[in-house]
């Protein structure tokens, strides 16, 4: 190749500029800027584009290196002796450069970043207009894998950020996109790099990055649990450092657009992510108020279930939460206005909330159940006009809530004094219809605690009045056994033993009728019942009855079962009342009737050997219907044509059963 082909540049520049020795690279570097000068000083543009197209067009596309290195030495000595002049060349000079950062040749690589800096740094403030290009290059080199190539990248990384900063026309708008195309980089390098580029520009004052977080946030998150310690530092302290901003000066804050994100991360089972994002949706809550109902079911899905974190590293994360849950709760006001134009989405998502809240009575810690029932408490109160979304989970919700032990437990409001005490119940009772297991397990559980927790009698009221109108008559008569049996031997129940046995008050009476008109499901219970409240005669008359009864197994194991209680401490006073007094005689009629009931068995044996016990006594004169003069506010002949009444229909319906070949084991053998 002739001289007249690398002109203006003689055959020993070109030679001394591709030398693999620096200092000849060096030397026809000077030698370069002292004829660019001169060119610029004659004004002769067009022998400066002649050489800068040698430079970076002819010799920067050899595919050797050292020839490489001489194009990019030379394509920076222009820029050098251009000075200021270089900003009417930059495409000229950066993209030939820029070009050598895809080189497999590291020494190219590093030297293409050097030159890149000695043209910025010239141009400065000009070379904005080619940033999409350089910050690409930046990029990239910050991922390079040889150590000298990284360190010049760094360099020419705190150059370009000082010209960015320094700069009052810098497109923030443009420049967001291509930080958001690079934050979800893998590489720990490049992570590094984009975290310091949203950190530089954060701490420049004109510039409001706040603005732009939403299409920030989630790359930063992703970033905190990152295997390097270092970088899950730096987002922490940035992400930090953007909080206490937002908090300043929340005005400009997007918070709709990124209340989402933060949603998603608040479910990480990273802890310092979880925190953080939990964290930041307690600030958005308190800052942003009522803007936030709208994303209610999504904030309640990620910080309920962290109320069930026991152990002391997540205590934090459970704090939070409790603040987070608390904070929303507030929000919920007891009557919404009408929103304005533009406010629609100040309003809470009513059917979404619902929904959460019922996969959450799933949950199996009983801290986010109970938060969920709260919440649904407290939508009930606060909002009892929308129907929507509530009346069509409230029976899920209640039931998979109380199906829990622990979670009864934990009731604590007032239900009597509820719209919904009754729907409850009704509830309750469906599920242990659907239930067998539930019912065998939980059900006696479930209604002792209710008892507790709430107010017995009225319980055992309410469910009365249901049972009644129950049309699976079966379960009606298990149901009624098991509030029986409760009634009869549970410590919780012992108050309103006491308030059946002392039967003088009209209350009790009419307590009485009540539980008289469910009981009639089950014969036995309803004896029972009679027994417990001293009404001796009419227990006379219905064993008389019993007699035209189906007398099954199940029949017989449930007078079993009452003569065991019979001789139970909780009937000791009724025993007593064998010695004598008003009722002695029609009491041991009851008691004999109930014998001749019972075949030869054990319980048999037991009540004949009870009965032989007690003293011979003659009958007393005119006790015949004593108990019901001294009660005239009870009917018992209508109380008894309603029992008669009931177990007519259980035969109707057990004849139903058995022509349709569906009758169950247990219940009607």
């Amino acid at each position: 190749m002739s001289e007249r082909d690398y002109a203006p540049l003689s055959i020993a520049c070109v030679r001394g500029l591709c030398d693999k020795l620096y200092d000849k690279r060096k030397f026809a570097g000077v030698e370069i800027e002292k004829m660019v000068k001169d060119f610029s000083d004659a004004k002769n543009t067009s022998q400066i584009k002649r050489l800068i197209r040698v430079l970076g067009q002819d010799l920067i596309s050899s595919t050797n290196p050292n020839v490489k290195n001489g194009a990019l030495m030379g394509l920076s000595s222009v820029a050098v002796g251009l000075g200021k002049g270089c900003i009417e060349y930059l495409p000229e000079l950066i993209n030939p450069i820029v070009a050598c950062f895809s080189e497999s040749e590291s020494r190219v690589r590093y030297q293409a970043a050097e030159a890149l800096f000695n043209v910025l740094k010239i141009a400065r403030g000009a070379s904005l207009i080619h940033f999409p290009v350089v910050f690409d290059s930046l990029a990239r080199l910050a991922a390079d894998p040889e150590p000298q190539v990284k360190q010049a990248a760094e360099l020419l990384d705190r150059l370009v950020k000082d010209i960015v900063t320094e700069s009052a026309s810098f497109d923030l708008a443009s420049f967001i996109p291509m930080l958001r195309e690079r934050i979800y980089t893998r590489n720990a390098f490049a992570r590094q790099f984009v975290v310091s580029w949203v950190s530089v520009l954060d701490a420049v004052p004109d510039i409001d990055l706040i603005v732009h977080l939403p299409e920030l946030l989630d790359g930063l998150f992703k970033m905190l649990d990152d295997a390097n310690s270092e970088i899950r530092r730096m987002c922490d302290v940035q992400l930090s450092e953007f909080l206490r901003n937002i908090k300043k000066d929340p005005t400009s804050v997007d918070f709709q657009a990124m209340i989402n994100i933060l949603i998603t991360h608040a479910q990480s089972p990273e802890e310092l992510l979880q925190l953080t994002a939990i964290t930041w949706i307690k600030e958005f809550v308190e800052l942003a108020g009522v803007s936030m109902l709208p994303y209610a079911s999504g904030i309640l899905c990620a910080v309920l279930p962290c109320l069930a974190y026991s152990d002391e590293p997540r205590k934090s994360i459970r704090e939070t939460a409790a603040t987070v849950n608390f904070q929303l709760t507030k929000l919920v006001v007891s009557e919404e206005p009408p929103p304005q134009e533009g406010e629609e989405e100040g309003r809470l998502e009513l059917e979404a909330v619902v929904g959460v809240l019922t996969q959450l009575l799933r949950h199996s810690s009983v801290h986010t159940k109970v938060a969920a029932l709260d919440w649904i408490l407290h939508l009930y109160n606060k909002l009892p006009g929308e129907s929507i979304g509530l009346e069509g989970m409230r029976h899920f919700v209640y039931l998979n809530a109380v199906s829990t032990p622990a979670f009864v437990c934990s009731i604590g409001c007032d239900l009597e004094s509820s719209p919904y005490y009754y729907k409850f119940l009704q509830a309750l009772l469906r599920l242990l219809s659907a239930d067998d297991n539930l019912l065998e397990d939980r059900g006696a559980f479930i209604i002792r605690q209710l008892c507790v927790l709430l107010n017995a009698e009225d319980i055992y009221k309410a469910l009365s009045r249901i049972l009644v109108q129950e049309r699976n008559l079966r379960f009606a008569a298990t149901m009624v056994d098991v509030l029986s049996t409760i009634l009869l031997t549970s410590a919780e129940l012992y108050d309103l033993r006491l308030q059946l046995r002392n039967f003088d008050k009209p209350a009790t009476h009419t307590l009485f009728c009540v539980l008289y008109g469910c009981w009639c499901h089950s014969p036995v219970s309803l004896l029972a019942l009679c027994l417990l409240t001293h009404n001796y005669h009419h227990c006379n008359r219905l064993i008389s009855i019993f007699g035209d009864l189906e007398i099954t197994v199940d029949f017989l194991t449930e007078v079993d079962k009452l003569v065991q209680l019979i001789e139970s401490p909780i009937f000791a006073y009724l025993r007593l009342e064998l010695l004598g007094g008003a009722q002695s005689g029609e009491l041991r009629g009851a008691l004999f009737g109930l014998l001749m009931l019972l075949p030869q068995t054990d319980a048999f044996h037991a009540l004949r050997n009870r009965l032989q016990c007690a003293p011979a006594m003659p009958p007393a004169q005119g006790s015949e219907g004593k108990a019901e003069r001294t009660k005239p506010s009870i009917d018992f002949d209508q109380l008894l044509e309603e029992f008669k009444r009931v177990q007519a229909a259980h035969r109707e319906y057990k004849m139903l059963d058995r022509s349709r070949g569906k009758l169950l084991d247990k219940g009607y053998s």
